[in-house]
């Protein structure tokens, strides 16, 4: 089992930085998942249990000058890691103004991921800062629990408001309760909803639109038939949805959410290079 990856380009790595910095609000632990042509970063607590799920896919060769991996055999050639995001991402801060940085999988003492971060120097010998991040392999007759997660058939799918400004009102609504509805259309309304003893708020979003979702027979998802006014809910935990808008540092070029009536939200960023799914599930 062999990986080893470089970043030469500071576009990239700024960018592959971004990525994992946002990962690592969203989850204390997660897999990341290797293949020759793509890097998964993979949560999946139990959305049962109440936890949530994300699925983050990278095409290797939009970040990677070099990138080589043999996998646990010839064939299942594809790695299943388990680190702590936060750890990467402080060794990737590190590596601002790098020229190079090299990531490579490690077996001295334990299994690690060690980033070298090649730094700039006025002599002739350049710097190298050495990061060494603890993972665990993940055996082979585990990773069906890492498979990624199927889209629910959904009430409504609709496009997200613009995410610093739904940001800044989740984040003001979180003061007030720790859970808040979103309802959504298939007239591009949303709306935002905290409701208490003491108060009730709403702040109402239109004209977002709603993706057009084509099922395998070419005609629309569960969206067929239903009235375009009604409106799905789900009431979901105010932190996991502002960890999502907080940590957001990818600016995705397409941001949508699936609603499943009271059973789960379903959210998805798009970036050119990197898809983001983050399923939170409805509470009681």
């Amino acid at each position: 089992m062999r990986f080893r990856a470089k970043i030469v380009d500071l576009a990239c790595l700024n960018h592959f930085s971004r990525v994992i910095n946002t990962i690592a609000k969203l989850a204390k632990t997660c897999t990341l998942r290797l293949t020759v042509s793509k890097l998964y970063f993979i949560l999946s607590d139990k959305v049962a249990n109440g936890g949530v799920s994300m699925w983050c896919e990278l095409c290797q060769g939009n970040f990677f000058d070099e990138f080589q991996m043999e996998g646990v055999a010839a064939e299942h050639n594809e790695i299943y890691l388990e680190l702590v995001p936060e750890n990467l991402s402080r060794a990737l801060k590190t590596a601002q103004s790098a020229k190079a940085v090299k990531i490579k999988l490690t077996n001295k003492h334990c299994p690690c991921l060690r980033v070298s971060v090649e730094l700039p120097s006025l002599s002739s010998s350049s710097r190298i800062v050495t990061h060494d991040i603890p993972v665990g392999v993940i055996p082979r007759r585990l990773w069906n629990d890492f498979r990624e997660p199927s889209v629910p058939d959904f009430d409504v799918s609709i496009y997200l408001p613009v995410l610093k400004t739904m940001k800044s009102v989740v984040e003001r609504m979180k003061n007030l309760s720790n859970s808040i509805v979103i309802e959504a259309n298939l007239s591009g309304e949303m709306n935002l909803k905290i409701e208490t003893d003491l108060v009730s708020v709403t702040t109402h979003f239109k004209d977002l639109g709603n993706p057009p979702w084509a099922s395998e027979d070419g005609c629309q998802s569960s969206a067929q038939g239903r009235d375009l006014e009604n409106m799905a809910e789900a009431r979901i935990d105010i932190k996991k949805l502002q960890q999502l808008l907080a940590g957001q540092q990818v600016n995705p070029t397409k941001a949508l959410c699936n609603i499943v009536s009271k059973r789960i939200v379903h959210f998805i960023l798009l970036h050119e290079d990197v898809s983001l799914q983050y399923f939170v599930p409805a509470l009681a």
